[in-house]
């Protein structure tokens, strides 16, 4: 498998840089999380951001009727939490651990001095520009693609995301019925298209859903491999 995903070229991380990003590392309290721990939940109060070191997460939103839509997934080197970063300000999303991750808590005053600081106020202004062209949930923008295309394309975003050091990398931590949610697909047409992967040698055998060629399931997402 050839997935060189190099996670200090990506998000806020890749545009401060390895010096600034250290920096920002270094001015707050470094926090642990669980897989599955809540880190950030829809509709308290602001006040403070989290820069992701390791680990991946989700981004939810939580409906009228209590269901939850996939907003975007989120890796090392990303910024959490920095919508509502005032502290009277109000989460407008659910942010929650796929694996254990660790995390730069700064509050919000804190975090803008090292902008000020660092000259990096245009460099954050990049990031939310980018930030918000993803505000809508992750099944509308996959909304023009197969359901296989959808699924391949969903595994391949976990999968590069995960640490290089990671030891199970190549797992997906989503269900088949998280899968479906995420996707806005019916949980049996999940289940049939994650059978024709792993008959195909895409996907591991077994319950557990495992990447065995990433250069495969890239070509059907319609993506370029990282050598």
């Amino acid at each position: 498998m050839h997935n060189r995903a190099d996670n200090s070229t990506r998000g806020f991380r890749g545009l401060l840089g390895e010096r600034r990003w250290a920096a920002l590392a270094g001015s707050g309290a470094m926090r642990s999380y669980r897989p599955r721990e809540f880190m950030l939940q829809q509709g308290e109060k602001g006040g403070f951001l989290l820069a992701l070191t390791s680990g991946r997460v989700k981004v939810l939103a939580s409906e009228r009727d209590g269901s939850e839509v996939l907003l975007s997934l989120r890796g090392p080197g990303d910024l959490v939490g920095e919508m509502a970063a005032n502290r009277h300000s109000h989460r407008t999303a659910t942010v929650q651990a796929l694996d254990h991750c660790t995390a730069c808590f700064m509050l919000r005053p804190d975090f803008d001095r090292f902008l000020l600081e660092q000259d990096a106020q245009a460099e954050f202004a990049d990031y939310l520009v980018a930030k918000l062209s993803e505000t809508v949930p992750y099944q509308i923008h996959q909304v023009h693609f197969s359901p296989r295309q959808r699924i391949a394309r969903l595994l391949l975003e976990v999968v590069r995301l995960a640490d290089p050091s990671h030891p199970n990398r190549w797992r997906v931590p989503f269900s088949q019925e998280g899968l479906a949610s995420a996707l806005g697909l019916a949980r049996s047409t999940v289940a049939e298209q994650l059978g024709v992967l792993r008959s195909g040698g895409v996907l591991g055998p077994g319950p557990r859903i495992v990447v065995a060629d990433v250069r495969a399931l890239a070509g059907l997402a319609g993506a370029v491999t990282r050598e």
